[in-house]
């Protein structure tokens, strides 16, 4: 058995983020074997992972990064904010960003990438959770390549650069001027965070959602008292309306008011097309349980 001093302590504590007492009896336990100490350490990461799991995780961030032609926005959850202000979360939604731009192509990609020491990237989430106490997903991730061209993007509720609460990536194919590109597709990107499209163009809205709209339209137009023979021409009038509201590139310009976006870009370019887009907002579609903390103080106070 290897004397378990305080100096082993410190460098198992470095290792894997652990507490003083757990690193000093994981060592006991494993005769003073660091990586046996350093497996049970994990194994105990990883009961306590289980447990939180089941535990709403709403909150976090949201992290951009871009090179070039290519870019990536992913959003990793934690149950409270006051996490998301912690240094070592942030730390990790920027590396896991930065590896999800080199390294991975979907999000089943990005878990098993590798992290640091041997770790994927799920693995160190894992430990995560066990440091810091709190339950953690890494939930998204979406990619974007051009060609030629750039993908531009903006953090909206920045806490840094490239972490906030919404983050939003643009690609443009072009042979026009980068830093003109890069530009505009930042305030293109600001526009989407701000108006919020569910699609791309007309040809990428889905066939219910077209169905819902013309139905609606159908009768209301109806209970207007409007001739059947004539309210096709006019459904056909409103889903211009429609398309305005939910597609990106039929929307207008917040900046100008007068631009629509499919046409923004043709001002540097005439060939500029705008290919895809993400927007990615912390906590979309996730139901936040109601906290009552009386109860959980009473709880607390019979257990």
């Amino acid at each position: 058995m290897s004397e378990i001093t305080a100096a082993r302590v410190k460098e198992l504590r470095e290792k894997t983020g652990a507490g003083m007492m757990d690193a000093k009896k994981a060592l006991q336990e494993a005769g003073g074997n660091m990586e046996d100490a350093t497996d049970l350490l994990r194994k105990k990461g990883l009961a306590k992972a289980e447990k939180k799991s089941s535990r709403t995780a709403a909150e976090g961030l949201v992290a951009v990064a871009v090179d070039g032609t290519t870019g990536v926005v992913v959003e990793v959850n934690s149950e409270t904010d006051f996490v998301a202000r912690n240094d070592t979360f942030q730390e990790f939604v920027r590396t896991v960003a930065d590896i999800a731009l080199n390294k991975a192509d979907d999000l089943d990609a990005l878990k098993a990438a590798e992290y640091k020491d041997g770790k994927s990237v799920e693995e160190a989430l894992t430990d995560l959770i066990g440091k810091i106490g709190e339950n953690m997903s890494l939930r998204r991730m979406e990619k974007l390549t051009v060609s030629n061209g750039v993908v531009a993007s903006y953090i909206h509720n920045a806490v840094t650069d490239n972490l906030g609460k919404i983050g939003v990536l643009v690609a443009i194919e072009s042979e026009g001027s980068k830093d003109e590109l890069s530009s505009a597709g930042k305030q293109i990107a600001m526009h989407a965070a701000a108006a919020f499209p569910k699609f791309l163009d007309k040809d990428s809205v889905s066939e219910d959602d077209l169905e819902r709209e013309k139905s609606f339209l159908r009768e209301q137009a109806l209970s207007e008292g409007k001739p059947a023979e004539i309210v096709d021409k006019m459904i056909e009038g409103r889903m211009r309306k429609f398309y305005e509201e939910i597609c990106l590139l039929e929307q207008i310009f917040v900046i100008d008011n007068e631009t629509k976006i499919s046409d923004v870009v043709k001002k540097i370019d005439s060939n500029a097309k705008i290919t895809a887009y993400a927007r990615v907002q912390l906590g979309e579609g996730i139901e936040k349980e109601v906290e009552d903390f009386a109860a959980e103080v009473a709880a607390a106070a019979n257990g």
